[in-house]
């Protein structure tokens, strides 16, 4: 018998649909549910309470009332994801009930054990993640109408208001404006293949084109997301138990493990993106922010954590480029690299604003009846980097990535 052949490239080596990736929704669950099966009712119920329920104390007495319930009753891969949405959220409810001051130290096991299980189920970590509360928490108003901010509404909750609506919405729309750039790396890949300059010349400015949307549609945070809300309010349901002073040890999740379980919370990190236009682009990071955006892939859904893998090991668009002394590539390429070097500095401005300048405004102030602003992350994004210094970072080895005619 023969053996398997090592690292043999078939053309055309990519597809979206090989790593669970949507035409048209990109890294979007598709029609993502918005109920359960009746015999998780009482999460549901639960679920569809939250703000209400956070913002009165509540939460915490209605989850230690709740029922274990059997997850073997989740039939769908779209089933599953609404749990571990449901369950996360309402992870980071019971966590932060009383804000950083009281966090809660120990989940209870009828909302640690299925929400475990579930994450083993979809390889994903038992903490709300970018994939839960953007990629399943959208849902159209009208099917027939555009996808745009007026026509989507999020699934599930918590206090922020239509602050935190217009925070999640903004995010599924940008995730939306990426998708013509994910179809141009497979494009790409697979030009590079075949030896297509025209193809390849094609991909980069259609990338290019996407960056630039995906910038336009970021600065749509401005006008549907209150900065004071944001850091007051939404931020600190966003925090996780790693790095996180306020949980320094992490959370126990009772009846799974007597130990503390650290994980991080919430990040633009998580999200499958830009990691694959990194990988594309060929950007190296330093080696601090390559770890933590390494260690930020094991929040993302597992095929599409390949599909990055996939671009990474796909041959080196940089060096196709330099061994083809084409001068459009070279152009080409260069405007996807200070497109993305541009929307990172505008995510700069962005985070500045509704980080360090919020907080600033934040200090001695508290809202009525909610945790108040995290004061332990002041400086820190929800992921647990110290964010300003790590953003700048990001966004000048990108710039690095520049091709020069001394190359």
């Amino acid at each position: 018998m023969e053996p398997p052949s090592q690292n043999v490239k078939t053309t055309p080596l990519l597809s979206l649909g090989r790593f669970h990736i949507s035409e048209e929704y990109g890294f979007l669950l598709p029609n993502p549910l918005k109920e359960l099966p009746d015999h998780f009712r009482p999460w549901m119920e639960i679920a569809n309470e939250m703000p209400h329920l956070i913002e009165t104390q509540q939460l915490q007495a209605r989850v230690n009332k709740m029922p274990l319930l059997n997850c073997q009753f989740l039939q769908s891969y779209r089933e599953q994801r609404l749990a571990h949405l449901v369950l996360s959220l309402m992870t980071m409810g019971y966590v932060w009930q009383r804000g950083e001051a009281q966090p809660q130290e120990v989940l209870p096991r009828n909302l640690a054990l299925p929400l475990v299980e579930v994450s083993r189920n979809l390889g994903l970590p038992p903490i709300l993640v970018h994939s839960d509360l953007v990629l399943t928490n959208w849902t159209p108003r009208n099917p027939e109408r555009p996808m745009e901010i007026g026509n989507l509404d999020i699934i599930v909750s918590f206090p922020g208001g239509e602050s935190l609506r217009g925070f999640i919405l903004v995010t599924v729309l940008v995730e939306k404006a990426a998708v013509p750039g994910i179809k141009a790396l497979i494009q790409g890949v697979n030009a590079i293949l075949q030896r297509s300059q025209n193809s390849l010349l094609q991909a980069l400015q259609q990338l290019r084109l996407s960056i630039q949307d995906i910038t336009r549609t970021l600065g749509q945070m401005h006008d549907y997301v209150d900065p004071d809300i944001f850091y007051a309010v939404i931020r600190i349901f966003l925090s996780g138990w790693k790095d996180n002073p306020a949980l320094p040890v992490g959370l126990i999740y009772e009846g799974v493990s007597t130990a503390p379980l650290q994980y991080s919370g919430g990040s633009a990190a998580q999200s499958s993106v830009l990691h694959a236009f990194d990988e594309f682009l060929g950007v190296r990071h330093s080696k601090e922010s390559a770890d933590f955006l390494h260690r930020m892939r094991e929040y993302m859904p597992p095929s599409h954590k390949a599909f990055i893998e996939e671009i990474h090991s796909s041959p080196s668009l940089r060096d196709h480029i330099l061994s083809s002394a084409n001068v459009q590539l070279r152009t080409a390429y260069n405007q996807c690299v200070e497109a993305l070097a541009d929307l990172r500095s505008y995510h700069i401005a962005v985070v500045t604003k509704y980080l360090i300048t919020a907080a600033t405004k934040a200090k001695g102030r508290r809202p009525n009846r909610l945790p108040g602003p995290s004061q332990a992350l002041e400086e820190r994004g929800t992921g647990g980097t110290i964010v300003l210094s790590f953003l700048k970072s990001v966004r000048d080895k990108t710039l690095e990535a520049v091709l020069h005619q001394s190359d």
